[in-house]
């Protein structure tokens, strides 16, 4: 059902952005023909622009009206609008109707605005479906059949071929291989998984085949569970939307019943005629329609995501470019996001006998056969060097692999694996080996036959920015920065070492990041998250503000955030931060201007008797000043 879904959303934006492009050029050419004195094509022309601009604002309006029994801002501002244009047409002061056809423009593109942030969750949905199998091969009766997903039962075994995703969660009852399973828990290495352990749906089998039992109904896997998580936490409303929708409704609720009673009681209570009551009222209807209000916050808004765009950070909505000013605190990824998310040498380490060329030769030269990510890593640390290629290369899973070279067996693994063929490793290497293993690296050791020629570290690399980043956003003064992260405690605790993050929560689940992040809402209120894999979709739509990293980010993360950083670079966060600060002070600068001018003119209106041409300069007058002053964040202050 999302692609019709999806259909209905793409035609209802674009058939918004359509009726409002329609409504502007109808009302430039009213106000033209007004103009120069074609009044028959003006009094066509406008009521059209009137029709066409405000025909959405008056459904929802009416419907909200009579379904929930409420006023908000689109019905009066068909009510301030209509009302300009009826003063218009009873004074002969045509003017007025443009006015009203400007009112009904300006919430037409308001509309539009919003229309396109609409539809983040099916796109989400839809990208981490696309990580689901829609089949699967079954094992019955002692052949393969291909049956839908749907079908599967408790108790069926599935074979999963190398190369393949895996169908739906299962454990595995023969095979052994490796799983990368980065897209759901977030670990930067592949797994190796063998009898007995469990396996996810959605994630890549490695160089082995596997045969599988169904321990869970697939609708109960980890990665449908995902995706119910994205569509819950994207459907309930943060308190401050439900405040703002509370307040233009309190807003449009008070201004009605107002204009309603300055309509009627001035005749009996203040002895006005009822022309100059009705002019009064319709005058106050324009004044204190919404637009300069409305205009507090959009361009400002507007001119941020612009202003962010061209530092290579993309705001999908304004509202969470002003969220980005009240970030108390953080929540980072690990893999990925304060790493780089690609394995490389951290370190070799030879013996007394060789140097660290040597030892990369002899490793890339098995290696390279490989298609292991540890021995990638390492034949790309040793691209500058040459070596003769091994013969008679095997890989033994989970251990290691060997060949020959020059007539001599060569053997590249794990410590257990190498010590099958050497009688003992150096002791001050083994120790180095034990200190690398605590912060989190993988131990690769190399040796030919009876000789250990030394070892390799390989490590998933700390941003190079990140340490610097951090320790300016505390600066800026977010309270607490934590991460999260699928790896095992020492990768974990080694990384928010090097970047300075004190509090680290590892071993984590999809929904484990996510009620991390319910819990520092409770405590901070307006929580960031910075992630970019599946596994980060629940945590990024949950928070008060998800950020995603561009390059490195899964579909799902880039769609699930509010944020995305394009270029990778964690120091954007703090440009994104201030901004938000910046647009939120304009945004209160702009607000009480906005309130001040409606009193003022309310003032005007009742006491010195403005006309209705003054009270149109003035009301949109302020609209064009707060919009201007909303413009300033177009400039690219030193942040």
């Amino acid at each position: 059902m999302l692609y019709p879904q999806r259909l209905t959303q793409f035609t209802k934006e674009h058939a918004d952005a359509v009726a409002a492009i329609l409504c502007g050029v109808l009302l430039f050419l009213g106000w033209f023909a007004l103009h120069v004195g074609f009044l028959g094509w003006a009094l066509l022309l406008l009521p059209a622009a009137y029709v066409i601009g405000g025909y959405e604002s008056a459904r929802e309006g009416l419907m909200t009206l009579f379904k929930e029994k409420e006023l908000d801002v689109d019905l009066l501002m068909i009510v301030a609008a209509l009302g300009a244009a009826c003063l218009g047409l009873w004074r002969r002061e045509y003017y007025l109707i443009v006015d009203g056809a400007t009112l009904i423009l300006i919430f037409a593109i308001s509309g539009v605005l919003e229309g396109y942030a609409m539809g983040r969750t099916e796109r989400s949905i839809r990208s981490l479906m696309s990580l689901t199998q829609d089949t699967a091969r079954v094992l019955r009766l002692g052949r393969e059949e291909v049956v839908p997903i749907s079908e599967l039962f408790v108790g069926d075994e599935i074979v999963v071929k190398p190369g393949e995703l895996i169908p739906t969660d299962a454990v595995i009852v023969s095979g052994y291989s490796t799983i990368n399973q980065a897209a759901i828990t977030g670990e930067s290495l592949p797994v190796e998984k063998t009898v007995g352990e469990e396996v996810f749906a959605g994630t890549l089998n490695g160089y082995g085949a596997l045969q599988i039992k169904v321990h869970l109904p697939p609708e109960s896997s980890l990665i449908q569970r995902v995706i119910r998580l994205v569509e819950q936490a994207q459907e309930s409303a943060p308190p401050s939307q439900q405040f703002i929708e509370g307040f233009e409704r309190g807003y449009a609720r008070f201004i009605v019943v107002a204009g309603l009673l300055l309509a009627i009681l001035p005749p009996f209570v203040l002895g006005w005629n009822w022309e100059i009551t009705i002019y009064r009222a319709l005058t106050f209807l324009v004044v204190a329609s919404p637009c300069a209000l409305m205009a507090s916050i959009m361009p400002t808004l507007l001119s941020g995501i612009a202003n962010g765009a061209r530092q290579g950070i993309l705001f999908k909505n304004g509202a969470q470019l002003e969220m980005m000013g009240k970030v108390r605190a953080i929540a980072f990824d690990k893999t990925g996001t304060l790493t780089t998310g690609e394995l490389r040498v951290f370190t070799v380490m030879p013996t007394a006998e060789y140097s660290q060329a040597d030892v990369l030769r002899v490793a890339a030269a098995v290696e390279s056969f490989s298609e292991h990510p540890i021995g990638n890593a390492i034949v790309q640390a040793a691209t500058d060097l040459d070596w003769v290629k091994a013969v008679e290369v095997q890989a033994i899973p989970g251990q290691g692999i060997v060949g020959i070279i020059s007539n001599q067996q060569v053997i590249v693994g794990n410590a257990a694996f190498v010590q099958q063929y050497v009688t003992n490793l150096p002791g001050e290497l083994k120790d180095a080996a034990l200190v690398l293993e605590q912060e989190g690296k993988t131990v690769v050791w190399v040796a030919r036959l009876k000789q250990v020629l030394g070892l390799i570290a390989i490590a998933d690399w700390v941003r190079a920015e990140a340490a610097g980043a951090i320790a300016r956003l505390r600066k800026l003064g977010v309270e607490e920065i934590v991460m999260l992260t699928g790896d095992n405690e020492g990768t974990a605790h080694s990384v928010a070492q090097a970047v300075g993050v004190k509090r680290v929560y590892a071993e984590l689940l999809p929904e484990d990041k996510l009620d991390v992040i319910r819990r520092l809402q409770q405590q901070y209120d307006i929580v960031a998250m910075v992630g970019d894999g599946i596994n980060d979709a629940p945590a990024l739509a949950q928070a008060s503000v998800g950020i995603a990293m561009g390059k490195a980010g899964t579909d799902v993360a880039l769609d699930t955030a509010d944020i995305v950083l394009m270029a990778d670079r964690l120091e954007k966060i703090e440009v994104a931060m201030r901004l938000g600060k910046r647009a939120q002070a304009i945004v209160k600068q702009n607000i009480a201007f906005a309130l001040s001018f409606i009193v003022l003119l309310l003032v005007g209106n009742f006491l010195l008797s403005i006309n209705l041409p003054i009270g149109v300069i003035g009301h949109e007058g302020s609209t064009v000043l707060v919009t201007l002053n909303g413009l300033r964040l177009l400039k690219n202050y030193e942040l």
